[in-house]
């Protein structure tokens, strides 16, 4: 008798008990590749809004940072005059140097093509290079022995 009982016990929570989740198969890669030109012309049109204030340059900027690479001039000098739009001359400087610092991490010969290629730009805004305002160099550093 007991055992009658557990079998239709059991074949009742068979029939009863559902699973608690389900799984979803989601297929990431089903998006378009974005290009590279589009996403020039995408960040290019984001510094170029003409309502866009500083919080939202200081976003597109960390955004900006976080990505594996280096934005061509044309995206820069678009952020630059958006910089300047907003009046905003140190976050040019600013952006400048994370510029710096990301190119000459990858090859000593970036910076200064991407330097020649923004600076009619810097000049037309009145905006500093961070050599020309001497951030190369820490003020207070030692001379390093390999230079003495």
């Amino acid at each position: 008798m007991a055992y009658l009982f557990r079998s239709v016990l059991i074949q009742s929570l068979n029939k009863t008990i559902r699973p608690m989740w389900t799984t979803i198969n989601r297929n990431m890669s089903s998006h378009n590749k974005e290009t590279d030109e589009e996403f020039d012309e995408r960040w290019k049109a984001y510094f170029d809004r003409p309502s866009i204030d500083g919080w939202d340059i200081r976003q597109g900027i960390n955004h900006m940072n976080r990505l594996d690479l280096i934005p061509e001039p044309e995206i820069i000098t678009a952020c630059l005059k958006a910089c300047r739009r907003v009046n905003d001359h140190s976050l040019a400087v600013r952006y400048l140097e994370a510029i710096r610092y990301k190119s000459n991490a990858v090859s000593k010969e970036v910076w200064p093509w991407i330097l020649q290629e923004i600076r009619p730009t810097l000049s037309e805004l009145g905006v500093s290079s961070p050599e020309d305002l001497g951030y190369d160099k820490p003020e207070l550093a030692l001379k390093s022995v390999d230079d003495m």
